[in-house]
């Protein structure tokens, strides 16, 4: 499938190992794991954050493979998960810095206009999100309270 508002195709990318066994190198235990997302989520890591420091500072290349489920079912069982999901965090985090340019910059229109593109792919994005009950029935994304949902200090709201 090709992208939304370019021309690429976004064919390429990794492919996971087949062996889904934790490697032989691999220290920390299940346990282990489960606590330090847990600890890195009460500090406000994304989840993609948490995987990044561990396969970083620990050395666990996936977490599924160590602890048996994702980081985002970890959060879950422990009360930690986001109430608004990543990718739509980041969008509505990159329209509200939009918003704020245009403000300064009300002639900008090339930024109006993207604005739109981004504001168009939220819009797509929570259609899903909406029927599998990620997000509430009713949610809908307004620019105008935007940055009460997703400004620049507010991970520690949506990450309780």
């Amino acid at each position: 499938m090709g992208r939304m508002h370019s021309n690429g195709k976004g064919i390429s990318g990794s492919s996971l190992p087949y062996n889904r066994k934790p490697h032989a190198w691999t220290k920390p235990t299940a346990s282990e794991v489960c606590e330090t997302v847990c600890k890195l989520a009460k500090r406000g890591y994304t989840p993609s954050k948490i995987g990044s420091s561990l396969r970083d500072s620990l050395g666990v290349a996936q977490v599924k493979n160590v602890t048996g489920s994702k980081i985002l079912r970890i959060l879950k069982v422990n009360g930690l998960a986001p109430t608004i999901p990543e990718d739509l965090y980041h969008l509505i985090k990159k329209a509200v810095t939009i918003n704020k340019h245009l403000q300064r910059a009300r002639k900008d229109y090339d930024g109006k206009f993207h604005l739109r593109l981004v504001e168009s792919r939220i819009h797509r994005l929570t259609r899903p999100y909406r029927k599998n009950g990620t997000l509430a029935p009713n949610w809908k994304y307004e620019s105008n309270n935007a940055s009460t949902l997703g400004g620049f200090g507010v991970l520690l709201v949506i990450y309780h």
